[in-house]
C-alpha cells in the first residue's frame, strides 16, 4: 500500500477498494485480448483492393491491400475514417489550410481526425514492433493528403478508396454512402490475406449513460479524461480551436 501527502484515511480507504475495481478491469481486458487472439480465421478478402496512394517518392500511384504488408510484416492495422464526414455532422469545418477549400459535405470527421492526430505519433513504434498501419478514406487521394498536410501527419500511410467498394463491402460505409469509422485489422498467412477483427462496439447498443466507446482503449484522449475528476465532458472534437473556444470548454 502506498500514500500521497496529506491524504485522508476515508480518501485511502476508497482509494484502495478502486484499486480492486482497476485490479478488475485489468484481468478483465488481458482475458479479452486473449480471447481475441484465439478468434478462429476470419472470412478470406475475395479480391486484392486497389487504392489510390503515394509511392516512396510522394507521387501519386495505385496501392493494393497487399502492398500496405511490408515483407516480414503480416499483420495490418487499418483505420477506416469519415473523410467526407458524415451527413448529419454540424461541427465546424476547417477555417484554415487546404482541407478549407473543401465544401462543408466534403470535409473530414473532427472525431476522426483527432484520433488521427494522436495516433501518428505512435506509428513508427507501431512498424518497429513488427505491425503496418495504414489509413484509408473514401475522399480523393489529393483530399487525404492535403489534410495530412495540414495536420503534420509524419508516419501514416494513406489510402483513397474513392474508386473501389472496399469500405462499403466492410462496414465502414452505409448503402446510402455515409461514412462510417472503423478499427479493422487483416492478417496475410499463406492462404492470403484474412479480415481477423473490428470494431464491432460501435454497432452495439449502449446501456443509458454509457459513452460508446467504440474503439476502447485507443481512444487517447478521451481515456485521458476518465481520469480526472470531471470525466468525460459535454464536448466534442472540433477540427481547429480558437483561444475563446479552449477557454470556454473549461468552464
Amino acid at each position: 500500500m502506498i500514500t500521497f501527502p496529506n491524504e485522508s484515511a476515508k480518501y485511502r480507504a476508497a482509494r484502495e477498494k478502486l484499486l480492486q475495481k482497476e485490479i478488475e478491469l485489468r484481468r478483465a481486458m488481458e482475458a479479452v485480448a486473449a480471447a481475441r487472439r484465439a478468434l478462429p480465421p476470419g472470412g478470406l478478402v475475395s479480391r486484392d483492393y486497389v487504392f489510390d496512394g503515394l509511392d516512396g517518392e510522394g507521387r501519386a500511384t495505385r496501392v493494393s491491400l497487399s502492398d500496405l504488408f511490408q515483407p516480414g510484416k503480416d499483420t495490418l492495422i487499418l483505420y477506416q475514417m469519415m473523410f467526407p464526414r458524415h451527413p448529419q455532422e454540424t461541427r465546424a469545418v476547417a477555417a484554415s489550410g487546404e482541407t478549407a477549400k473543401l465544401a462543408r459535405a466534403d470535409q473530414p470527421c473532427p472525431s476522426c481526425t483527432a484520433l488521427l492526430d494522436q495516433f501518428d505519433g505512435a506509428i513508427g513504434h507501431l512498424e518497429a514492433a513488427g505491425f503496418n498501419f495504414a489509413v484509408v478514406a473514401k475522399t480523393a487521394l489529393d483530399n487525404l493528403t492535403a489534410l495530412g498536410r495540414d495536420r503534420g501527419w509524419r508516419n501514416m500511410r494513406l489510402v483513397s478508396s474513392a474508386g473501389n467498394s472496399f469500405k462499403r463491402d466492410y462496414n465502414s460505409e452505409t448503402s446510402d454512402g455515409a461514412q462510417i469509422p472503423l478499427l479493422s485489422v487483416f492478417h496475410r498467412n499463406g492462404d492470403g490475406i484474412r479480415h481477423f477483427w473490428s470494431s464491432e462496439l460501435g454497432f452495439a447498443p449502449t446501456e443509458p449513460g454509457q459513452d460508446p466507446r467504440a474503439i476502447g482503449t485507443c481512444e487517447i484522449l478521451w481515456n485521458l479524461m476518465d481520469f480526472t475528476p470531471e470525466g468525460r465532458p459535454d464536448w466534442h472534437e472540433q477540427l481547429q480551436y480558437s483561444e475563446r473556444a479552449a477557454e470556454a470548454s473549461c468552464h
